[in-house]
């Protein structure tokens, strides 16, 4: 029988040690601990258990399918006592507390803004803001390594609560002197196929919505040129005339205002997402969180970048 009463924090710290390292010795240097009595918590520890946690390998100690689960374990464990140590003290009358704020990459354009006016109205409150893509992003919520995140689409596979804030449109844009650039009237979809776009990665919120939208009109694999997972790029792309891109437009409010990229006037463009606000179920937010989702869900569209003429 598995005893799993018994199994120690530092023990669970242990394990997610060596599963981030993939040494004992590296571990062992996380931990302020010696290499013997790391070796000894996990070996008393895959005793207990009646399990091999790890097995080694050629690239270092890889977890077992029971590793891995304690490595989750010791995740979750690490979040609720963050939690715990942020609700005693609020109990105790003390104003402060700490949030971590995950923003996938797109919306760089406008959360560094809206995450300093919240820390402007709670100096008290630290904050740490992580900016990566999608997939970090969700993955960042499923090891429990932030309080909430700002993304495009919820995740799927995570229980999750979320929230809209605002309206999230998107565009295809051109370099200004492209011949489609000049045109006023709605230009059908059929005549981008002989384009060549400019596309994000695939899994990428744009990239699906793109497919969504074109298919049948556009093949995306005949229509790559580049693919790319940074905006900044495809836009540099764009304008050294590489070809045309789909975007967020509030990826570009600079681009425009300057005139280095045009909006195409695309028939049923621009397409409007939503920005939301995601945080796990199975986590309650501590107070600092909570502030800083109610201040989102109240401010937050205020921050949002403006481009005449898309809403």
């Amino acid at each position: 029988m598995v005893n799993i009463r018994d199994v120690t924090i530092r023990q669970l710290r242990a394990v997610a040690a060596i599963a981030r390292n993939g040494k004992i010795t590296l571990a062992a240097s996380e931990l302020c601990l010696t290499p013997p009595a790391v070796t000894e918590q996990l070996k008393l520890l895959e005793d207990r258990l009646g399990l091999r946690l790890f097995q080694r390998t050629r690239a270092g100690l890889m977890p077992t399918d029971a590793g891995l689960q304690l490595v989750e374990t010791a995740a979750r464990m690490e979040a609720l006592l963050a939690d715990a140590g942020d609700q005693l003290r609020a109990i105790k009358g003390l104003a402060g507390g700490r949030v971590t704020i995950g923003v996938v990459g797109t919306a760089k354009y406008f959360a560094p803004r809206l995450v300093a006016s919240f820390g402007e109205r709670h100096p008290q409150i630290a904050i740490q803001l992580n900016i990566g893509n999608r997939a970090e992003t969700i993955s960042a919520l499923r090891n429990y390594d932030i309080d909430v995140a700002i993304m495009g689409r919820p995740p799927e596979g995570i229980p999750a609560k979320e929230a809209v804030f605002g309206s999230h449109p998107h565009v295809m844009i051109a370099p200004p002197n492209h011949p489609l650039a000049g045109e006023t009237g709605p230009i059908e979809r059929h005549r981008l196929a002989g384009e060549k776009l400019l596309l994000r990665e695939v899994g990428s919120g744009t990239r699906l919505l793109f497919e969504r939208l074109f298919s049948g009109v556009v093949s995306a694999e005949s229509a790559i040129r580049i693919e790319i997972s940074s905006n900044e790029t495809i836009k540099q792309a764009v304008m050294a005339g590489l070809g045309l891109a789909f975007i967020s437009a509030h990826t570009i409010e600079l681009e425009v205002q300057t005139g280095r990229l045009a909006i195409l006037n695309i028939m049923d463009l621009p397409a409007i997402r939503e920005w939301y606000l995601v945080h796990r179920e199975d986590k309650e937010l501590p107070p600092a969180a909570t502030a800083f989702w109610q201040y989102v869900l109240k401010e937050g569209r205020n921050f949002l970048p403006r481009i005449p003429g898309i809403e």
